[in-house]
């Protein structure tokens, strides 16, 4: 963050100075939220979460470094109380970022921001010095906390925005008021919260409506291959640009092809003219990520060739997205394993096959070790099932459905699709199909594991890493 006195922010957040004996003290450090990351300079915010209350640590994080403790009461060391350590966090994070005049480039969908939102931030990284949402952190908290990581030197602000209802992104907006707003999709995630896609539309839509007019350099970035999202040029005043495949985008992509391990190629198309582009990561799915992330370029000034070259060194930066990693015996892991959605869930088992064709010529299989996609509400059943027809449909090698409920559709989706032999098994859990998987996996063989974060299936992935020989890291 940007160097602060202890009472310029209480003054910037509405807090009250306690047990400061030099208010004239300046936080130089990061603004951080677990007592295990305070540095020299950090301020402590205190949130209360449901096991862990963040008061208790305040002792803990001056002893480590940090300068004072933002909290909602006296802690017994310097503290800057607020009634609300969340709103106070977000009002420091708005002040900052108007101090700065950081340009900031907002970002939301259902499926496909974060890692968007990496591969934007290292296009435009090479082009100015740019600060941008670490992993998943784009809620009430994570939000501010990454605006707070901007310098004097900052000129780029990436942020990706999550909702989980109305008027969510709309708050956020409030916070970092963003001049470029990106729309990728409408989809199924999370619309069992939501109540419909209509609805979801109308929440990321929020997005473009925050947006200044034209004339104060507005500009929204929407997909050109999302009707709904297409449709949302009619609720913001600021300049439209589309990205997509369809002929009438600005930013678009011909000659979409595969490598042979899986990695998409492309002609990219700009109004500043064309480019190759070969990116380092998996899936056809990533074209229009990187589409996406180079309309973003092109509004802020960089040519289709500076794009095509920022675009083909981009890799993976946030951790369990299609994170590829060859064992040296010869089995390939992918861990896309931080959530899954059924966008998301078809786009992985796609690449999975792309991937699997060169293993095939030699005897390797493809698998697919799926569990459970959270937040799906009556369509529960239903997008579990097809998900488990199109592994057959694809012709995956072998289906392994982890869990129980939502995992016994999926397989028995495959085996209503076809799956009748030892093609699709159903196990319990976790340990049961790292069990299966090290009995079974030979050499050439290619292995998706993909599920929702909260079912933690991750752990399949790193298992089998561990009890198989040492590999490389593809697409970093």
């Amino acid at each position: 963050m940007i160097a602060l006195s202890l009472a310029e922010i209480a003054e910037l957040t509405g807090g009250r100075q306690h047990d400061i004996p030099d208010p004239s003290a300046r936080v130089t450090g990061p603004v951080v939220i677990d007592s295990r990351h305070v540095v020299a300079g950090s301020l402590f915010a205190a949130f209360r979460g449901e096991h862990v209350d963040g008061h208790d640590y305040a002792a803990k994080a001056t002893a480590a470094g940090a300068v004072a403790v933002l909290a909602t009461r006296p802690v017994g060391v310097p503290a800057i109380v607020v009634e609300d350590v969340e709103v106070a966090l977000g009002a420091l994070a708005r002040s900052v970022v108007e101090r700065l005049g950081v340009e900031i480039i907002a970002l939301t969908g259902s499926a496909g921001k974060t890692s968007t939102k990496d591969l934007i931030a290292q296009v435009l990284h090479d082009h100015a010095p740019t600060v941008w949402t670490p992993g998943s952190l784009n809620n009430e908290i994570g939000l501010p906390l990454t605006a707070l990581r901007a310098q004097e030197e900052t000129r780029y602000l990436v942020l990706e925005m999550g909702a989980r209802g109305i008027g969510h992104i709309n708050y956020l907006t409030s916070l970092t008021p963003p001049r470029i707003g990106l729309v990728l999709n409408v989809g199924t995630a999370h619309i069992g919260e939501f109540g419909g896609r209509e609805q979801i539309a109308q929440a990321k839509g929020e997005l473009v409506e925050a947006l200044p007019p034209a004339d104060a350099q507005g500009v929204a970035v929407l997909n050109a291959d999302d009707p709904l999202v297409r449709a949302m040029a009619s609720r913001t005043r600021a300049r439209t640009i589309l990205f997509g495949e369809a002929e009438e985008a600005q930013v678009r992509a011909s000659e979409v092809r595969l490598t042979p391990g899986g990695q998409p190629s492309f002609t990219l198309h700009t109004p500043t003219g064309c480019s190759e582009v070969t990116l380092r990561l998996y899936g056809e799915h990533h074209v229009s990520n990187a589409l996406a992330a180079a309309a973003v370029a092109h509004v802020v000034g960089m040519s289709a060739q500076e794009i095509a070259v920022a675009l083909s060194k981009a890799g993976t930066l946030s951790r369990w997205r299609m994170e590829v990693t060859e064992r040296a015996d010869g089995v390939t892991i992918v861990n896309d394993a931080y959530n899954a959605n059924p966008e998301s869930m078809r786009a992985a088992l796609r690449a999975l096959v792309a991937m699997g064709e060169a293993a095939r010529a030699k005897g390797g299989r493809t698998w697919a070790v799926l569990g459970p996609m959270a937040e799906l509400g009556d369509d529960s059943l239903a997008e579990h099932d097809a998900v488990g027809r199109l592994v057959v449909r694809l012709n995956v090698s072998k289906l392994v459905a982890v869990g129980g409920r939502e995992a016994s559709w999926l397989q028995l989706g495959a085996y209503n699709e076809g799956s009748w032999g030892e093609e699709s098994v159903l196990v319990s859990d976790a340990q049961a199909a790292i069990d299966l998987l090290r009995s079974e996996l030979r050499a050439g063989d290619v292995v998706l594991v993909k599920a929702s974060r909260s079912i933690g299936l991750e752990r399949v992935a790193q298992s089998l890493l561990e009890g198989g020989a040492e590999g490389e890291v593809a697409g970093r």
